[in-house]
């Protein structure tokens, strides 16, 4: 049956949290949109502050605007799209309301990588009645600590991941090789040994890689410094091979964008890993590489056979879109937990 969802998380054209926003609505909830974007600084530098120090009149202020907002909906449950802003008080007023809380965070906050956003999740995370997880290791975690979770995996939205129009070709694919993301871990020496040592035609977008090219590699191999929405899924289609890399400081499975690159008809040429491997049947569905000198030899051959290369990007985007891949199934999930979780009241 239908649910009363309120929302909290950001809802604005780019981020993720919007398009599962989307999705809860094609499921025909009824979702109360609480967009916590509209608490942020103007000035980037006071939200940076605000990221790793959640404390303060702005944070005073989406607190009780949270509150406000159950008290005036009265939700069957309350969605937390990751929580970094909410209080361990604001989280009891929610539990003297009656309603139930769920957690979706596609990040890690108890992994290696140490983002330093998490002061308030650290308070609040035991207090939330169902934790959304998509990591093994993180599995393991609230099992030893006996919190109550469902497990999913990285998911593509629908109505934003999509193949190309009909009669889409190589002549429309004007990047050879694309990497689309932020220059973490080692990929900046592995994307520059493709780059300089192996000769490849890599082009770069993403946040951040002012930071570690020089001003004449950026303006060489850089299109487009944050690419969202159309632009992200535009940049897909355009590329003959697109790379993917798993966060290991994350603890990550596999890489989201494996899905959302195979969502989009692209050819998938993914970092090696076991859960990668289970997604997608490797040479057939997609492409996987263990170090940079397979990376670059499989870019070789897949540049010069078209034919393949593209018979595999079809079949990819057929598993992609018949496997449960997408948000709508994977929150449809959530949402059956959910409710059992009311019905067992």
């Amino acid at each position: 049956m239908p649910r009363r969802i309120l929302f909290a998380g950001p809802l604005v054209g780019g981020e993720t949290s919007f398009y599962r926003y989307r999705s809860l609505l094609r499921l025909k909830q009824e979702v109360i949109p609480f967009d916590v974007a509209k608490y942020a600084f103007r000035w980037g530098k006071l939200n940076a502050l605000q990221y790793r120090y959640p404390v303060g009149p702005l944070i005073a202020q989406v607190n009780a605007g949270l509150v406000d907002a159950v008290r005036a909906a009265k939700p069957d449950v309350v969605w937390f799209d990751k929580p970094l802003v909410f209080t361990a008080a604001t989280l009891a007023r929610i539990k003297e309301s009656g309603a139930l809380t769920v957690c979706y965070n596609q990040d890690n906050p108890f992994g290696p990588r140490q983002d330093g956003c998490w002061r308030q999740f650290y308070r609040i995370h035991p207090l939330i009645d169902l934790h959304c997880l998509f990591r093994k290791a993180d599995v393991a975690r609230y099992q030893g600590w006996g919190k109550n979770f469902i497990e999913l995996q990285f998911s593509f939205d629908t109505a934003q991941q999509f193949p190309p129009p009909a009669g889409w070709s190589d002549s429309d694919r004007l990047r050879d090789v694309s990497f689309v993301g932020s220059p973490h871990e080692d990929r900046p020496r592995f994307l520059r040994e493709l780059i300089f040592d192996h000769n490849l035609p890599v082009t770069l977008s993403g946040p951040k890689w002012n930071k570690v090219l020089t001003k004449e590699e950026y303006k060489l191999y850089m299109r487009g410094a944050f690419l969202k929405d159309d632009a992200y899924r535009e940049a897909i289609w355009k590329s003959k091979i697109n790379l993917a890399f798993v966060t290991k400081l994350n603890e990550d499975d596999v890489a989201h964008k494996a899905f959302e690159i195979t969502a989009c008809g692209g050819f998938l040429l993914a970092e090696r890993t076991a859960a990668h491997q289970v997604a997608f049947e490797e040479g057939k569905e997609a492409e996987f590489f263990s170090n940079v000198e397979e990376c670059a030899e499989k870019i070789r051959y897949y540049l010069a056979h078209p034919a393949e290369r593209g018979q595999i990007a079809q079949r990819g985007l057929e598993r992609a879109t018949h496997s449960g891949f997408d948000n709508d199934t994977q929150l449809a999930r959530v949402v059956a937990r959910l409710d059992q979780m009311l019905q067992a009241r």
